[in-house]
């Protein structure tokens, strides 16, 4: 599949030059990402298309715009943030589900988030990695 086809996402960090989620997921830890349902059926940017689907390849790039690896989406399911699964929050390489709820309520402090606040979690595999 020509990288043109794929759906683009991008991670996260700290500031621009903080690829460290990148470098998770390159490393084979990181393999969910979770966002709120809003978020996730939302483009963001140039290179975060949203909306991804189960089976849809997705190209990776940095917060510096570079494409580092390409992913395949495995599963896209609805949870609740009161009561985040366990593959979830250990994709998401935390060491407990409560560590996951502190890290987005202070990742999204804009928002309210409640036990019934629904997120989507994208749970994915690496393909190949372009730039590690």
């Amino acid at each position: 599949m020509s990288a043109d086809l794929r759906k683009r996402l991008t991670f996260w960090g700290a500031d621009e030059h903080d690829d460290s989620l990148v470098r998770s997921v390159i490393a084979g830890h990181k393999t969910v990402t979770a966002d709120t349902v809003d978020a996730y059926y939302q483009p963001y940017g140039q290179y975060g298309d949203g909306s991804y689907a189960a089976g849809d390849q997705i190209a990776v790039y940095d917060l510096q715009q570079r494409l580092r690896c390409i992913i395949k989406a495995t599963i896209v399911e609805r949870i609740r943030f009161g009561a985040i699964p366990e593959a979830v929050w250990r994709g998401e390489t935390f060491a407990s589900a409560a560590a996951f709820q502190r890290c987005h309520i202070d990742c999204l402090p804009h928002l309210d988030l409640h036990d019934d606040v629904e997120f989507i979690a994208l749970h994915f595999t690496l393909l190949e990695v372009i730039l590690s």
